[in-house]
């Protein structure tokens, strides 16, 4: 099954990028547009560029053309211009279900709900891109229509599994239709993703604000914190947290960075105040500044002056106060993570690491700083240094399961099995419905031959998500080398009612159900595989041959006849045609009287051949048919 769906995958590719008309045709323009189909595949900036000439030049006032034009007013951001030859270009070709797509997508950004589902749904008609689905999904969930938002936004995230936005989209979807569980999975699988996702960091701790977790909803957004120092609704959650833990200083530090000071009520009620601004930074800013002439080689007043500076964006003042109070021996592990963040932010990444180690220093428990060190290890390459950071993080923060996945497919990459088995075990303790978790490990399991947890990890993924194809075709491969068919038609049979217009699905059960002589059964599946995709040549072939096993050697005849022509390479077709003709035009046997005939060496030598050809013949019609029992096959 895996050679076929990758041969297949070849030949798309391979239609894509030639000749192949697409039904347009040899005429100048529509040849143009049938370029400018396919310019979302070429990667390379110079070939895009002569392609686009190219099409211009064949076809410049045709629906190609404006295509064009749509791309390149788009790179300079004059979508208002886009839209309008997105436009021209429809108006020629209104099938162009590229341009009706990326209409859509620049109807979308413009808010226009109603226009961008029109072209987004012209355009999946034709085309399954990612980001359509993820635009449709947006716009169903604004809607609040969460069956269709979910299904398109797991469309899009089968092709964009680095896009921590599109789980983020998930994660709210559940969140508002009261699955917390599902929400937090999928918040999950977004800081998977992406470790600075700040909706994932904010996402998870409201969930455990919801269940009265304070102390898992604090850890979460520390974490946040690290990752996004600046964030404003990350302080806020942070003070009302601290407020609720009873610690009023901190919550008053965090609404101070969050924009939110509070006043002292006698000086609210002084409506004059010189020195008072909205959030009552400035005016401590001053205050600092005037306490370090005083006392300039006090850390503590460069420390809070770099906090203050951080939470205004102020990024350049922060750096050199946080460094002032470093060269004053600050012992704060905040400074030096801080400073870390801070050089991290401008990719000033050996700078960042010289902090973080200092933090850790000042502080051996700072889980942050070790995280640090280890994502920027990790995009180093530096994998064997990356597990000593992740490894001292999970000793302070066990209850981390996107760090313990990194960590487990470090640890699958390096071929340490055994290790990344442990570190998913890990995973799933905390996680035990993460999708990503339950597949890779079955992959683990599978490698060391250990088929039962194999098995029961890919059915665990069939359960949460039952339209991973990923995992149902693992599970298929490993009931083939057990032989346990009764599994495998069952896993086929659900692959079809999942996917109903999949030609390919359709002719894999056709397959079991002929292995298993249910004839009719195999006959009805290769028809719905054929009726689905006329030129399907498997499909076509494993009718014709079934049919011979039948006897019915007209229709065989016939179809093997289709499948020949759909693929003329296809030699089992060939064979069992050969096959047919020999049946229905039988070579007459010579007959000789008189005395004894012997042969002479060159008729033996002919008798040979003929032998060793009929010979070859039968095994390769034996080979042919070789995925149903021998006995089956008609003689």
């Amino acid at each position: 099954m895996k050679i076929l769906k990758t041969y297949l995958l070849l030949m798309s590719a391979a239609l894509l990028l030639t000749g192949f008309s697409w039904g347009f045709g040899s005429e100048p323009c529509k040849e143009a547009l049938n370029i400018a189909d396919k310019l979302g595949s070429i990667r390379d900036e110079e070939q895009l560029r002569l392609a686009e000439a190219g099409i211009v030049a064949q076809c410049p006032d045709g629906a190609a053309a404006h295509f064009v034009a749509a791309l390149q007013l788009e790179r300079v951001s004059n979508f208002d211009g886009a839209i309008e030859e997105y436009r021209r270009a429809l108006a020629q070709a209104p099938a162009f279900a590229r341009a009706s797509g990326n209409l859509g997508l620049l109807y979308a950004r413009k808010g226009m709900n109603n226009e961008a589902s029109v072209e987004l749904t012209r355009g999946l008609a034709s085309i399954s891109d990612p980001s359509y689905h993820k635009a449709m999904a947006a716009i169903f969930a604004s809607q609040k229509v969460y069956p269709l938002a979910a299904y398109h936004y797991n469309e899009a995230g089968r092709e964009l599994p680095g896009d921590a936005s599109i789980f983020v989209g998930l994660a709210e979807i559940y969140a508002e239709s009261n699955q917390p569980d599902k929400a937090l999975a999928e918040y999950r699988r977004a800081l998977a993703a992406d470790p600075a996702s700040v909706k994932a960091h904010t996402g998870i701790a409201a969930i455990n604000l919801q269940r009265g977790e304070l102390d898992k909803a604090l850890e979460q957004l520390k974490r946040g914190e690290a990752a996004a120092p600046q964030n404003r609704e990350i302080h806020l959650m942070l003070a009302d947290v601290y407020e609720k833990k009873g610690d009023g200083k901190l919550a008053d530090y965090h609404l101070l960075l969050g924009g939110k000071s509070k006043v002292p009520q006698a000086q609210a009620a002084e409506k004059t105040a010189p020195k008072t601004d909205s959030n009552g930074a400035e005016s401590e800013i001053e205050n600092l500044t005037a306490a370090i002439k005083e006392r300039p080689e006090d850390p503590l007043l460069y420390e809070k002056l770099g906090h203050l500076y951080r939470a205004a964006g102020k990024d350049a003042e922060a750096i050199k106060a946080y460094r002032e109070a470093a060269h004053f021996n600050s012992t704060s592990s905040d400074v030096y993570l801080n400073l870390g963040i801070l050089y991290e932010n401008r990719s000033q990444l050996d700078e960042a690491v010289v902090a973080y180690k200092n933090a850790i220093k000042a502080n051996p428990a700072s889980a942050e700083a070790y995280l640090r060190l280890g994502d920027i290890r990790f995009k180093r390459g530096l994998f064997t240094e990356a597990v000593g950071q992740y490894s001292e993080f999970l000793k302070l923060r066990p209850e981390s399961p996107d760090i313990h996945l990194k960590l487990a497919r470090i640890f699958a990459k390096n071929k340490e099995a055994g290790l990344a088995i442990s570190s998913y075990n890990s995973v799933l303790g905390y996680s035990p419905n993460d999708v990503e978790a339950n597949r890779e490990i079955a992959a683990l399991y599978a490698q060391k031959g250990d088929t039962e947890k194999a098995v029961a990890h890919y059915k665990k993924v069939l359960t949460i998500r039952k339209d991973d194809s990923e995992a149902r075709t693992a599970l298929i491969s490993i009931f083939v080398k057990s032989k346990q068919y009764d599994e495998i038609t069952d896993l086929l049979k659900e692959a079809v009612e999942l996917n109903p217009d999949d030609s390919v699905n359709h002719y894999k059960l056709g397959l079991m159900y002929d292995f298993k002589k249910d004839y009719d059964a195999a006959i009805a599946a290769y028809k719905k595989a054929i009726e689905l995709k006329p030129d399907n040549a498997r499909a076509l072939n494993a009718l014709g041959r079934l049919y011979m096993k039948t006897g019915r050697l007209e229709e065989a005849k016939e179809t093997l006849e289709a499948a020949k022509k759909a693929d003329p390479t296809l030699e089992e077709a060939s064979i069992l045609l050969n096959n047919i003709r020999d049946e229905f035009n039988p070579e007459p046997h010579k007959i000789t009287k008189g005395k004894k005939y012997k042969k002479s060496r060159s008729s033996k030598s002919r008798s040979k051949n003929k032998k060793s050809s009929a010979k070859n013949k039968k095994k390769a019609a034996g080979k042919a048919t070789s995925s149903v029992p021998k006995k089956h096959v008609k003689k």
